[in-house]
């Protein structure tokens, strides 16, 4: 089993910070535009224990569908996302949040595994450990400028 964790703080309020990350849609903003990613469907507006979310994505030319569950929720604090149809073996996403001093911390813990044994293992080591990396990379980039830009529009 693989594990990523990344943390990052971004100003704003718990409330209004969580409100983005419990929009399904907002997922495609956070997201690599060379991941070709879009939200397919949706049982939910707002995720909550129990919501289905369908995306395609695109590994490098391979189209490709996610099915994920939200497995668990807890209003202000997190949520997190399983796989139920995808690319890897095993993918459990937890997004955490926590209010802190300059803002609220996010806190992503992702345990995965890939198919096909010492194969997923070599393309692990290969491509998909300096992909992931880059995807959270991007995510991280990406909600600072959101909530910095939100931010400075509360405070003008």
């Amino acid at each position: 089993m693989h594990v990523i964790e990344r943390s990052q703080v971004v100003p704003g309020d718990l409330e209004d910070v969580f409100a983005f990350f419990e929009d399904p849609y907002n997922l495609e903003r956070i997201t690599p535009p060379w991941l070709g990613f879009s939200i397919k469907s949706t049982s939910d507006s707002r995720v909550r224990e129990g919501t289905e979310i369908v995306y395609s994505l695109r590994w490098h030319v391979f189209p490709m569908t996610w099915r994920s569950r939200i497995a668990e929720y807890e209003p202000g604090v997190l949520f997190a996302d399983e796989m139920l149809q995808g690319p890897y073996r095993h993918w459990y996403h937890r997004h955490l949040f926590r209010e802190v001093t300059d803002g609220v911390e996010l806190t992503d813990v992702v345990e995965y595994q890939l198919p096909l044994g010492p194969l997923g293992r070599a393309a692990h080591g290969l491509v998909v450990r300096r992909q992931l990396e880059g995807i959270f990379d991007h995510r991280r980039i990406a909600a600072e400028r959101i909530f910095a830009d939100r931010a400075a529009r509360v405070r003008s």
